[in-house]
């Protein structure tokens, strides 16, 4: 019998990384997650027979010490990431898009570089990056987690353009609207404002994304899966929803 195949996933302790973790957990992969909030990384992986250990993809230090001892990675899902406000660019906050630039951009690079090479070792390892619509069209309020969204789906072609002819696929993910934390953290705990983004429609589930992930790195090797957008079905647009009253 060969050797279980592992999956390193990051942003693991809750919504998306936590659905994926669970999704390739049934597909027989072994598991490394990773997240700040070990205790809940701990409720999601046990019952995985997962390896929790703590992650800060903004820390290159921490990214080191997560790295150094997975001497096996079929698939890398760079999750973890997020938004912070809705403020306008000439009401922005540094802090917020130094934040999103850290966890969405500089933080993937890190992971993926460190891992490259027992991913290319895997032949074929799998890069999965999450990113989003929000990577895709540009909206008010906006610019900060855009920005860090539209580099997130330009660092996955290069990723393709590079490795073209290496043994690693690469795969961006990039849902709509999707419930989870994400809200309440872009507002900073306010729950109100969190639930009015998905208030008379039927938004994705985490579930839903980890469907996708899951489809995409089990198909046959030669097969690369180059981009999956998707939306809930009362979505067209990263602005235009169909609300019932």
């Amino acid at each position: 019998m060969s050797e279980a195949k592992v999956a390193v996933v990051t942003g693991a302790s809750s919504g998306i990384g936590a659905a994926v973790a669970r999704s390739l957990s049934l597909q027989g992969f072994r598991l490394v997650l990773g997240a700040r909030r070990l205790d809940r990384l701990q409720q999601v992986g046990e019952p995985l027979n997962a390896d929790c250990r703590y992650l800060d993809v903004t820390s290159a230090s921490s990214v080191a010490e997560f790295c150094k001892s997975i001497d096996r990675s079929d698939v890398l899902v760079n999750n973890a990431g997020g938004a912070l406000g809705l403020d306008s660019i000439e009401n922005a906050i540094e802090d917020d898009w130094e934040q999103m630039y850290n966890t969405n951009v500089l933080g993937l690079m890190r992971v993926t570089r460190a891992l490259l090479p027992s991913l290319e070792a895997a032949n074929p390892g799998h890069v999965v990056n999450i990113g989003s619509i929000a990577g895709r069209e540009p909206y008010p309020g906006g610019a900060g987690y855009n920005a860090a969204k539209f580099a997130v789906k330009a660092i996955t072609q290069v990723m393709r353009m590079e490795w073209l002819g290496r043994p690693i696929r690469v795969t961006e993910i990039a849902p709509g609207l999707v419930e989870t934390e994400f809200s309440l953290v872009r507002f900073k705990g306010d729950s109100e404002r969190a639930d009015r983004v998905y208030n008379g429609l039927e938004p994705l589930t985490a579930e839903d994304v980890a469907e996708a992930v899951c489809w995409a790195v089990t198909r046959p090797s030669h097969v690369n899966i180059d981009e999956i957008v998707l939306k809930p079905l009362a979505q067209a647009s990263a602005t235009m929803v169909s609300r019932k009253q």
